[in-house]
């Protein structure tokens, strides 16, 4: 049995031309080699697994190669060639500056840059995780750093280049690593598979990169477990068992639901979820990029952001033709939200259904919508209540007589009347205006004819005749309706808002809709008046009484004077109370200052 080697190192790259994901840096130290105008110092920053040492290795190899080609890669046929390859190059030092990151040992590091090389032209020193290195160690590195002899070159590596100071970056030519794009790292563990001999999936290799998160390191070592795992056939369904990703499936499935308003079946989808294991943060993080990756596929400029396979890539397509842009916008906004709230909820599972019951009930044309959205809680089981709220009003017979009922009259006692919960203060309401009473308020200019048949007379006299709707005032009713208009007024008029939540109107006269209310001050008096002509038409419009109107008054602050006694008549007060004060007084001979 053969040794085994992870892929991480069996197919570490050799030459410039194998790296993954970092043409331009690749591109630029060839061209700085075959150009002879090569640096004494180096600088690889970037995130982990990403190629900052393999690059500075092949760097190594291809300065010292006796007989380069022409593209600036080295022969692999030569003598320093033959020893990198063999591991026994004398000409590259490597030095782990995370467990040597003393004085001692960068002097140590010093006395071998004094020694020439034996084969070829340079030697290199590669420090890895340099910015673990101690001040006192960076300090006596400088100034070999700054004059190194001719055929010294340092290449330093580090994931974190704000750790370092600033006297040694100025002393490097500093390269940026970048982390490796989904599909780089896919194209490469389809290289590596086909090299092993598995079959495999492109979905399953999608996610293998997804979860690697950038490092094509990480992806490599996650393709060796799967490909264990699944003896060498890389599905989809058995990379995402193996790594305990959330099916795509859930999240396609979750939306049409919530499409559909279907809440109920939501909740059930995502206690399934919970009872397969997963955490509610992945989830909700998961569903708010679900619903990003649908936002950009509703746009053909922006679905090259979308990193999926191509038939996962097509049912997003597919599913963002059903979804409009402003509901995308809120939902999005409301599993953001879940997700920063998530962390310091105590009732976590809560919060994420509370969640997915807004992301259900938000609607495109919400007040709101596009920008962070009220907090709506509609009512959820309820359904035929909420189904006999949006039923219209049967219109009337054709033979009903002209002096009839109007349609929007009152219903009759015995009949249950459907209730909805309030908005909250939030909550932009919309008034819900009757047609009997949108028909009343329209009025069509027409010209008038010089002589107006008698018809038409007759038309105008029924016309002006016409029942108007007025009904008596409820006062439960006017709670809930005078909440609701709270929900409907501008950021601009918070403070007059919180005020009226907590005030109690009264109704004089029930049948003419007299209210009255009692006001603190005349502060709170004047911004009331302003809001008056728009809460009472709101109030006719929801309570059916034309006549309705609001008489404010203050209440008066009566002050009382309080007397201020001096310190003689507050003794006597006390020495009425209790006369054994005075008798202390006269026997210890005490005065009053």
């Amino acid at each position: 049995m053969s040794e085994y080697i992870v892929s991480a190192r069996k197919y570490r790259p050799m030459t410039f031309d194998t790296v993954v994901g970092q043409g331009s840096i690749a591109t630029t130290l060839k061209n700085a080699i075959h150009s002879g105008k090569l640096a004494h110092a180096y600088l690889f920053c970037g995130p982990r697994g990403v190629g900052k040492t393999t690059c500075a290795r092949i760097f190594a190899k291809t300065i010292n190669c006796l007989h380069p080609r022409e593209d600036g890669e080295a022969c692999n046929e030569c003598e320093s060639c033959q020893a990198f390859n063999e591991q026994r190059s004398m000409n590259i030092h490597e030095l782990d500056a995370a467990s040597n990151n003393s004085v001692d040992d960068i002097r140590a590091l010093i006395d071998q840059v004094r020694i020439p090389p034996q084969i070829g032209k340079y030697k290199v020193f590669i420090i890895d995780e340099v910015h673990m290195l101690s001040t006192s160690a960076f300090n006596a590195f400088l100034k070999t750093l700054e004059e190194p002899p001719a055929h010294a070159i340092f290449i330093l590596a580090t994931t974190e280049k704000h750790k370092i100071l600033p006297t040694i970056l100025s002393r490097c030519q500093i390269y940026d690593f970048q982390r490796m794009s989904v599909e780089n790292t896919v194209r490469h563990l389809a290289h590596v598979a086909e090299q092993e001999g598995y079959t495999y999936e492109p979905a399953a290799l999608t996610v293998i990169a997804q979860k690697a998160d950038g490092g094509m390191r990480d992806a490599l070592s996650i393709f060796d477990q799967v490909a264990s795992y699944s003896g060498g056939n890389l599905t989809y369904q058995r990379v995402i068992e193996n790594l305990n990703v959330l099916d795509y499936d859930y999240y396609f499935r979750l939306v049409d639901l919530m499409l559909e308003k279907k809440i109920p079946e939501s909740m059930l989808l995502y206690n399934e979820i919970l009872q397969r294991g997963f955490d509610g943060a992945p989830f909700i993080s998961g569903l708010s990029g679900h619903l990003r990756d649908l936002l950009v596929s509703k746009d053909p400029q922006t679905t090259s952001l979308l990193e999926a396979s191509d038939d996962i890539r097509q049912r997003y397509q597919q599913q963002a033709q059903r979804c409009k842009v402003q509901w995308l916008y809120r939902a999005i906004r409301i599993c953001n939200d879940c997700d920063q709230a998530y962390r310091t909820s105590r009732n976590k599972r809560l919060q994420v259904e509370l969640a997915l019951i807004e992301c259900a009930q938000a609607t495109d044309d919400d007040p709101g919508a596009g920008r962070r959205p009220a907090r709506i809680l509609k009512p959820l089981f309820s359904l035929q209540a909420a189904a006999a709220l949006e039923a219209p009003s049967p219109a009337p017979s054709s033979g009903a007589p002209a002096s009839g009922a109007p349609a929007s009259a009152s219903p009759s006692p015995s009949a249950p009347r459907p209730w909805a919960a309030p908005p909250t203060s939030a909550t932009p309401a919309k008034p819900r205006v009757k047609l009997g009473s949108m028909l009343s308020s329209l009025r069509i200019n027409r010209p008038e004819p010089a002589a107006p048949s008698a018809s038409a007379s007759t038309a105008a006299s029924a016309a002006s005749t016409a029942p108007v709707e007025h009904q008596p005032v409820d006062a439960s009713a006017l709670i809930i309706h005078w909440q609701q208009f709270i929900g409907t007024m501008p950021q601009s008029e918070t403070a007059i808002a919180q005020r009226m939540r907590i005030m109690q109107p009264v109704v004089n006269d029930a049948a003419t809709g007299a209210l009255h209310l009692t006001l603190d001050n005349k502060e709170v008096l004047t911004m009331m008046q302003q809001v008056q002509p728009r809460l009472e038409t709101y109030l006719r419009q929801q309570l059916h009484n034309s006549s309705l109107s609001i008489a404010f008054d203050v209440a008066e602050q009566t002050a009382q004077a309080v007397r201020v006694y001096d310190k003689h008549e507050q003794f006597r007060h006390l020495a009425e109370l209790n006369p054994a004060l005075v008798e202390l007084k006269n026997t210890f001979q005490l005065e009053l200052e």
